[in-house]
């Protein structure tokens, strides 16, 4: 049951990172679309707000992307991957209100209350990893070539 469970994961798995690596490929081409379209229109602050909008969304789907090639190689999710893609995410969010100012101050404490939250989790996943790789080490006791 175990092996059936982990094919069915690392099939959907890989689904996953398929559509996302083409949402990336779409987005780099929108990209340079939306880039054309800047030197033609003569409304530069809307395209910059689109432009940076793209780039972040790009960001959040690479950092997804590196969380599921973790999965294949590791066999586990990496917290780390995770956290930072929220936090790529919530920054993205707070730029955009600020470019746009359309940001209350509420909102401007609510995220930042969340992203000392994802701080203090990314912090704490390297941490534990850290914690985790040393034991590892430990147990496994010296490897012959020095490491």
């Amino acid at each position: 049951m175990m092996k059936l469970f982990n094919r069915v994961m690392r099939f959907v798995f890989g689904v996953m990172l398929f559509f996302i690596t083409l949402g990336i490929i779409i987005g780099v081409v929108r990209l340079f679309v939306i880039l054309g379209d800047l030197v033609v229109k003569t409304d530069v602050m809307g395209s910059y707000v689109h432009i940076i909008s793209d780039v972040l969304t790009l960001f959040i789907l690479i950092e997804l992307s590196r969380s599921l090639v973790g999965f294949f190689t590791e066999e586990r999710l990496r917290m780390t991957f995770i956290v930072d893609a929220s936090i790529v995410f919530v920054l993205r969010e707070i730029m955009i209100k600020l470019f746009e100012v359309k940001i209350t101050t509420e909102e401007i404490y609510a995220l930042s209350v969340l992203l000392f939250v994802l701080g203090a989790l990314r912090i704490g996943s390297v941490l534990v990893f850290q914690r985790e790789k040393m034991i590892h080490t430990e147990t496994r006791g010296p490897s012959l070539d020095g490491d």
